[in-house]
């Protein structure tokens, strides 16, 4: 009997150790979850101390066993998981590893560029080794860095539109290593690019997306160029005023509340041809990044967003060409090398040459732009670098010698990167920006010319201690000179006199710290100040008013009026008119509950020193800058977000989420009836009240496979508010809050990219979003024979809902050519269903019936276009 149940014993055992299963553990499994799988698959049992807490993770790295014996399975996991499994009959114990364990490999700096097939380092690529599971993304100098334990990795690097590319690296001190990838013009059949637009997770940065040149050159814009700063308004929270219209409005703010940045120097003026084309080149453009909130403590003076535009650097080793032709400008860039390997040139030109079609068609009228960008970059050594950057832009208008207008921008940066060690380098640069507008009428014997110039300098330091902790440092410096204009008559019987509007003077400081911490494996934090400083500076005068008040409220009428000066006070050169100082908190939070799924909450106050004075939606080439002063304080925001980021089956579709709130004091308003423009007191049409913007944005992406894309969608309000002085003062709209011009309820974008074949793709982008609100004529009166119209309270009305949808599809007719001249043709349709959107509504009597008329101003139907773009 005794020999019979041994026998049984023996057989059971031998079923139980026959055993198969199939189980997978990474380092989020945790131990209880390792125990369901084995449990559900076998009659194992586990038995454990009180020791071990089966809610942790006790597994070092990823492994799958399929169909393994059990057995083997926990042998194999007995050589890396932090306990020890062992087991004794149907029961499997579970105890801590004995502290004599290895001692742990040395750790040494991987660090590296990572150039693309034009030599231009790659902003934003992946860099990841498969052994560790982990990577890191390339900086804005297509830099990366890790610190990994010594051994024998392979990385592997990946982009959008370029194929992978895979090196094994052996790594026992610091190494360096370079990478060069190659665009995949390719795409065939199941072949799938990895999209880098997957969400960073674990990252503080909230409130900022990214587009490259490729997605940008393949959204469908106007005249067919493509656009780089329209194609920013598919972007959530992101509106302009209208069709051709210059500047953007980001999450309810103005245009002149967006910072814009070229190579890090400031741009004043965004556009050409009064906003039909940006003054932004999409050839030589690298990328650009658009900061809406969370914005890291480098950034200052602006309180409603940030657009850094980056160009590309030239080509270290062979010469290249490229450009292209459309229906009314055309392009040219030619990089290369100055000395193979030490410095490199790329230069980079448009012009549009629409006034020479109105020549032949006999029209009077003229209107044309032109803009240059040059780049120089020098190599001293590895560890320093000089570069270059330039940009020179005009436009000229001559409408049937009645008119005649140029403005135009130059800028230029001087910067010096210096490396100290792997974990200290610097960057110090110098800048200047200028913008120009010079307005001319011939029958009226008279020119105006104005301008804006600034002189900056600015320090900054990264340094990174460890891999968990960074420090951003720096200081800046920012010289301004305002010349509002200046009235000269052209002709000796011209009624104008000479006439130099007051030039005012202004200096800007500040200085900065950021720190990002990694707190936890899931928890990351980044947190810095920013103090600023600003002084109105002398010569001028400045007017003063009874009470202080340069406008003053009328009982009588009902209206607010210019106040009259007492007096002048004359100050000095140098001498210190108004003096402001701020503190800028910024904080931001990530908490990622795995590696597809985290939460964000970032907050950030901003200052802003210099203002636009125009009372249209949309700033005009002749709006004036003006400091802040007396009688104009500084705008502060405070903007507070959270959002919730995920990424789906490995990234290959993501959705972002946000919430946002915005509190700006001190903003500009202006009375009914302001007249800006040459205007010596422009503090007797301005008042200081409030704004507040508050929504949700949502981004959805699909990021790989032949159809690509993103919907956008935005649900906000923006409103200002402008309360009276006294209890007799209306103030605006009531003293009430009201809609600013650019509020708009919703915001639809919808982009798609279809890659039928390597020889043609399709590009589409359909646009909605609600009218922008205006101020309608209610009712009006009889003066004589004349009807007046009379309004509503300021932007009661909306003009009707604006949508167009564009296409456009790219022909490559021999996509497998690699050398040599190379070309493609792009064919686009903007408008497709020709709906003809109201720019602006006018109030006005029919001459013929004298009836009252609305009449609606479009600027845009269906616009075809057509370009060929080359290189060699």
């Amino acid at each position: 009997m005794k020999h019979i149940i041994s026998a049984c014993f023996f057989l059971f055992s031998l079923c139980m150790s026959a055993q198969s299963v199939t189980v997978t553990v990474d380092q989020n499994v945790t131990l209880k979850e390792f125990f369901k799988q084995i449990e559900n698959q076998t009659d194992y049992k586990f038995a454990f101390t009180d020791q071990i807490d089966t809610n942790k993770k006790y597994f070092n790295q990823k492994s799958t066993f399929k169909q393994t014996d059990i057995e083997k399975l926990i042998a194999e996991l007995n050589k890396t998981a932090s306990v020890q499994f062992s087991i004794v009959g149907n029961n499997i114990f579970v105890k801590q590893k004995s502290q004599t364990t290895k001692p742990a490999k040395k750790k040494s700096k991987l660090t590296g560029h990572i150039f693309d097939d034009e030599k231009q380092p790659v902003i934003g690529a992946n860099v990841y080794i498969k052994e560790l599971e982990t990577g890191v993304v390339t900086d804005v100098n297509g830099k990366y860095s890790m610190e990994v334990p010594n051994g024998s990795y392979i990385v592997q690097v990946s982009y959008v539109g370029f194929k992978n590319e895979e090196k094994r690296v052996a790594v026992s001190d610091d190494t360096k290593v370079n990478f060069n990838i190659d665009s995949d013009s390719q795409q065939l059949g199941e072949v799938i690019v990895m999209n880098n637009k997957a969400v960073d997770i674990k990252t503080t940065q909230m409130s900022v997306n990214k587009l490259s040149m490729q997605e940008i050159k393949k959204i469908p814009v106007a005249m067919g160029e493509p656009d780089p700063l329209k194609s920013i308004l598919t972007l959530p929270g992101v509106t302009n005023a209208g069709e051709a219209s210059s500047g953007f409005n980001v999450r309810g703010g103005a245009a002149d509340q967006n910072l814009i940045l070229l190579d890090g120097a400031p741009v004043y003026a965004d556009s050409h041809m009064f906003g039909f084309f940006s003054i932004f080149n999409a050839d030589i453009v690298n990328g650009l990044d658009l900061y809406k909130g969370g914005i890291p403590s480098k950034f200052g003076g602006r309180v409603s967003s940030v657009l850094d535009v980056a160009q590309q650097t030239g080509d270290f080793e062979e010469y290249k060409v490229n450009g292209g032709i459309g229906i009314i400008s055309s392009r040219l860039l030619v990089q290369g090398p100055i000395q193979k390997e030490k410095s490199s040139f790329i230069l980079s030109g448009r012009a549009s040459y629409a006034h020479l079609f109105m020549k032949l068609a006999d029209n009077k009228n003229s209107a044309m732009f032109y803009d240059l960008n040059a780049k120089i970059n020098h190599r001293f050594n590895a560890n320093n670098t000089l570069s270059f950057s330039g940009y020179f832009g005009n436009d000229l208008f001559d409408i049937n010698d009645r008119f005649a207008s140029t403005y135009g921008s130059t800028m230029g940066i001087l910067s010096w990167k210096h490396k100290f060690s792997d974990r200290l380098n610097s960057n110090l640069s110098g800048f200047y920006s200028d913008y120009r507008f010079n307005l001319e009428i011939p029958i009226e014997s008279f020119k105006w010319d104005s301008n804006i110039q600034s002189y900056g300098l600015k320090y900054n330091w990264n340094y990174q201690p460890s891999e968990k902790f960074k420090i951003n440092y720096g200081i800046d410096g920012l010289y301004y000179n305002f010349n509002p204009g200046v009235v000269q008559p052209t002709t000796s019987d011209s009624r104008f006199n000479y006439k130099q509007l007051d030039k005012k003077y202004a200096l800007e400081a500040s200085a900065f710290i950021d720190f990002e911490n990694q707190i936890t494996e899931k928890l990351n934090f980044r947190y810095g100040l920013r103090y600023s400083s600003f002084y109105r500076l002398g010569p001028e005068p400045i007017s003063t008013y009874e009470n202080g008040q340069a406008v003053v409220y009328n009982p009588l009428y009902k209206i607010y009026e210019e106040g009259t000066p007492t007096g002048t006070i004359n100050y000095k050169k140098g001498q210190a008119i108004s003096t402001f100082n701020n503190l800028e908190p910024r904080a931001a939070l990530s908490y990622a509950f795995n590696d597809e799924t985290s939460i964000k909450a970032s907050y950030n106050r901003m200052a802003q020193y210099i203002h636009i004075l125009s009372n249209t939606q949309s700033p005009l080439p002749m709006s004036i800058w003006t400091p802040s002063g007396p009688f104009t304080k500084p705008q502060l925001l405070d903007q507070y977000a959270m959002g919730y980021f995920r990424n789906f089956r490995d990234g290959d579709y993501s959705l972002e989420t946000e919430l946002f709130y915005k509190n700006v004091q001190n903003r500009i308003d202006y009375i009914d009836g302001a007249d800006v423009l040459a205007n010596n007191n422009i503090e007797q049409v301005i008042l200081n009240g409030k704004a507040r913007s508050y929504g949700m944005e949502l981004l959805f992406r699909k990021n790989v496979g032949v159809f690509t894309g993103w919907v956008s969608y935005t649900l906000s309000r923006a409103e200002q508010k402008t309360p009276g002085r006294t209890a007799e003062e209306p103030g605006v709209a009531n003293g009430n809050w009201y809609l600013s011009g650019y509020d708009k309820l919703h915001n639809l974008s919808i982009v798609g990219s279809y890659e039928l074949n390597p020889k043609w793709s399709f590009n589409g982008n359909f646009t909605l979003q609600s009218g922008q609100p205006v101020t309608y004529a209610n009712s009006y009166y009889e003066m004589g024979s004349i009807h007046v119209p009379n309004y509503s309270l300021r932007n009661e009305n909306r003009l009707p809902l604006f949508h167009h949808l564009d296409v456009a599809a790219t022909y490559t007719p021999k996509p497998d050519k690699k050398k040599g001249w190379q070309s493609y043709w792009v064919f686009s349709l903007y408008n497709i269903y020709n709906r003809k959107n109201a720019a602006s509504m006018s109030f006005t009597t029919n001459e013929d019936t004298g009836a009252n008329e609305t009449r609606r101003l479009s600027i845009f139907g269906i616009v075809p276009g057509v370009s060929y773009n080359f290189k060699f």
